[in-house]
């Protein structure tokens, strides 16, 4: 299925306080500079939530919610996508959100554009040198 939407802002990284290097800044000025466009419009392309379900993720601010990291340990692009929660009903979180299947496709399809646009930061934009020989242990699943 295809959604014809307009691109929203990319998500704002929120700086976070740690020991270890998170790329943040980086990855919001490449979200910024089109990694973000590119991600949405070939997710949009594809996606199986409709215009409807759209309109509620950007009623309740849900992509503003995305957070972006640089995940050192397998060298890519980590994300968290936001999802509903278990409680959507009793929560009366959206008037449009009236069944499980919209809840599941919304996070479903949250997860999948958070998963472009990772993997899309990782190959097109990420240039910093990664130690190699971290995460070499993990098994391959390609």
């Amino acid at each position: 299925m295809t959604i014809d939407v307009e691109t929203p802002p990319p998500p704002e990284l929120e700086p976070v306080d740690a020991d270890e290097d998170y790329h943040r800044e980086d990855l919001e000025r490449f979200l910024q500079d089109g990694a973000w466009e590119a991600a949405f419009d070939a997710w949009a392309a594809e996606t199986a939530l409709d215009e409807r379900g759209f309109q509620i993720v950007r009623d309740l601010e849900m992509i503003q919610q995305f957070d972006f990291f640089w995940d050192d340990f397998v060298s890519r692009v980590g994300f968290h996508a936001p999802g509903l929660p278990e409680n959507w009903r009793e929560s009366e979180l959206h008037p449009a959100l009236d069944s499980w299947e919209t809840a599941s496709t919304i996070n479903a399809s949250l997860a999948e554009l958070g998963s472009r646009a990772g993997t899309i930061l990782t190959e097109e934009y990420v240039d910093w040198d990664t130690d190699e020989e971290i995460g070499e242990d993990l098994p391959d699943f390609d």
